[in-house]
């Protein structure tokens, strides 16, 4: 859990991993009653600009790398502390076919799109969320996100803990779960990382808020059946959206997903990136081509929901054991 601590920092350790978290600068100011001096603790004021890289995938891993490190700079000239990329962002999204070999695919950590995006982190003393397919250690390969906080490795790489495998989405022939949530204090504020379809899942966005995010990003990959919009069940987009801005007020945090665009095989990527404040409000919506999507957002709005809607703290853990049965 994270917490803060006037006197410096607060070290969390989990097997062989130690995240420190800075403890947040807060000004402070006196309030006098009589003969009673009141210490209060002024409101959050700071605003974060983000950016969400949003583009099509083509074949050449070469020429995505080049292009959305040319987008990633035009964020950060747009003024954006935080930049993320889309899910899997540099290849193209190779699990709608079962059983393939895409071992060419794969990078470890360090590696080429990692090393680059550490650069530009460094360069221009922003973080970046860089999602990848990782090939671990012990020769195992996982859908990850590592993030960058200006030109160093925030923290241990998130690994996609919820993994599909239905038709056109047969991730579990190709990545390994990851088994932890992680948070990252970074310079522009502290964030969590879930990818894609962790977003159907409140049980991820509590991890991460509980551990102390101030904003959810979900890279993602997700579209329609290629020629299907109208489905038996409904609007794939509309309920897309609808769950993430439902987990942005249950926690009472903001959130941001990318997504990519353009046809791939036989799905058609939709785009529509958005970032939501802490009541589910959107800020900005990208459309269905490619875009570099810039907001602005105040993290001290979560504290005010908070406040006034106490979902964090009214709720009863001591009901929730059945949240841990695999059945």
């Amino acid at each position: 859990m994270r917490a803060t601590n006037p006197g410096g920092t607060f070290n969390r350790k989990e097997g062989e991993h130690i995240l420190a978290f800075r403890a947040e600068s807060r000004s402070r100011s006196d309030l006098h009653v009589g003969l009673l001096t009141i210490p209060l603790v002024a409101m959050d004021n700071r605003t974060i600009r983000i950016g969400l890289v949003q583009h099509a995938v083509t074949g050449d891993t070469g020429y995505n790398l080049r292009h959305v490190l040319r987008l990633a700079r035009e964020a950060a000239q747009g003024g954006a502390g935080i930049i993320c990329l889309q899910e899997l962002f540099r290849v193209p999204y190779f699990p709608q076919e079962n059983g393939k070999d895409v071992s060419q695919y794969a990078e470890a950590i360090p590696g080429e799109s990692t090393l680059a995006f550490a650069d530009l982190s460094g360069d221009l003393q922003v973080t970046v969320i860089v999602p990848i397919f990782e090939q671990g250690d012990d020769g195992r390969f996982f859908n990850t996100a590592a993030v960058f906080d200006n030109g160093a490795l925030a923290g241990p790489p998130y690994r996609k803990v919820h993994i599909p495998h239905d038709p056109l989405y047969f991730e579990k022939s190709y990545f390994s779960p990851g088994d932890q949530y992680e948070v990252y204090d970074c310079s522009h504020g502290c964030i969590g990382v879930l990818i894609c379809y962790d977003q159907w899942f409140p049980e991820a966005a509590r991890a991460v808020t509980l551990l102390g995010a101030e904003i959810i990003f979900y890279p993602t990959a997700i579209g329609w059946i290629r020629g299907v919009r109208d489905t038996r069940e409904g609007d794939w987009r509309h309920a897309w959206e609808t769950v993430q801005r439902g987990h942005a007020i249950a926690n009472s945090i903001h959130l941001a997903a990318v997504n990519r665009v353009g046809t791939e095989g036989d799905l058609q990527f939709w785009g529509s990136s958005f970032i939501a404040d802490s009541f589910g409000n959107i800020i900005a919506r990208a459309g269905e081509e490619e875009e570099v999507l810039l907001a602005d957002i105040l993290p001290g709005k979560n504290e005010e929901v908070r406040e006034g809607w106490g979902f964090l703290r009214n709720r009863r853990p001591d009901t929730y054991r059945l949240l841990a049965k695999d059945r």
